[in-house]
């Protein structure tokens, strides 16, 4: 990104109180702006440096979420001209966008720290999915940061009311805009998440028109933009990094590759924000443990039947539900405990009984 000083880039008196035990060190603060594959640039008030993680910061780490991922806000071992500058803390995130990396262990991925608003950006061509966009808002919600729905090329569909109405069905309280990045349309709606010192973070999958938003919103050619491949009208990835990048208006957008699917990530309320309009019906079942699977005097079934909560809607609701809890369970030894006794008695339960 262009250099910026650290107000710029975000600081305030928070964290210069916050960073005062690491200054009594000699040390200097900066926020990482971009991750590249093995360092990090780091924004500072002297300019941008390349930086990488101290040992120990690295020996501490249980995972890749411990360690400085774009937006984080580090402290410094500054080098002498032409070396690389050393990480030796993260402050404090406010937020966090994670998700689980890749692999069988559970570990967690950082995809953005301290963001303040998620661009939750869905084409209404090939790309559309509001299973999709269910779980993103799962993610979102656990970041801490405040989620908003971006209907993109809205040029090209045919019924832009009914999708917007559709998804705002399954994003309760979440704002949902609908844009055509390309030709400019509908992106002076944007301006009120837009504002100086905020930090703003890009996320969906390839080809939605995440790099033409940039372009646009910079009001120049930055990231490169390629066509949707023919057939599915998912495009490639364009971008390759992460990286936050300084808007005219003073605002930071932290662009995103896409993604190709999103493993969550547990660890706050995000589930239970994200689906608030169905767990408001639980309180009603007639049983307090009610599954919520046909059992008598369910509320939330009753809702599906009456036509105030979509079927496809409970469906995402047990699906990512259970995916949660199996990341928890993983995650949590206490739950792993619980979990095998749980199903150690329901198969002591379904064990024929022998006659006396």
């Amino acid at each position: 990104m262009q250099a910026a000083g650290l107000r710029e880039l975000g600081w305030n008196d928070e964290l210069t109180a916050a960073f005062a035990p690491f200054a009594a060190e000699g040390l200097v603060p900066g926020r990482v702006v971009a991750g590249l594959t093995r360092l990090l640039r780091v924004g500072t008030d002297d300019g941008e440096t390349l930086a990488e993680s101290s040992g120990g910061l690295r020996h501490q780490a249980r995972g890749s979420g411990d360690l400085p991922g774009v937006g984080d806000w580090v402290a410094l071992r500054p080098r002498a001209p032409g070396h690389r500058a050393v990480i030796q803390a993260i402050l404090p995130r406010r937020t966090a966008f994670l998700r689980r990396a890749a692999g069988e262990r559970a570990i967690a991925q950082v995809l953005a720290a301290n963001v303040d608003t998620v661009f939750l950006v869905m084409g209404l061509d090939g790309d559309y999915s509001p299973r999709r966009i269910e779980r993103a808002l799962v993610l979102a919600w656990e970041s801490g940061a405040a989620p908003v729905v971006l209907l993109n090329k809205a040029d090209l569909c045919d019924d832009v009311a009914g999708r917007r109405a559709e998804i705002e069905s399954v994003s309760p309280g979440v704002p949902v805009r609908v844009i055509a990045a390309k030709p400019g349309e509908g992106l002076e709606a944007l301006s009120p998440w837009l504002v100086p010192g905020r930090t703003v973070a890009l996320l969906g999958s390839s080809g939605v028109g995440k790099s033409t938003l940039v372009n646009r919103l910079l009001g120049r050619d930055k990231q490169k933009t390629r066509d949707v491949l023919e057939g599915d009208q998912r495009g490639r990835h364009t971008t390759t990094h992460r990286e936050l990048i300084l808007l005219p208006g003073g605002a930071l957008l932290l662009d995103t590759p896409g993604l190709r699917e999103i493993q969550l990530w547990s660890g706050g309320g995000g589930f239970d924000t994200a689906f608030e309009d169905v767990l408001a019906k639980a309180p009603l079942c007639r049983f307090r443990d009610c599954g919520h699977r046909g059992e008598p005097g369910c509320a939330v079934q009753a809702a599906v039947d009456a036509g105030e909560i979509d079927a496809s809607r409970l469906e995402s609701f047990h699906r990512l539900g259970a995916e949660v809890r199996s990341i928890e369970v993983r995650e949590d030894p206490l739950k792993r405990r619980e979990e095998r006794s749980r199903w150690k008695a329901i198969h002591k339960s379904m064990r024929p009984k022998r006659a006396r």
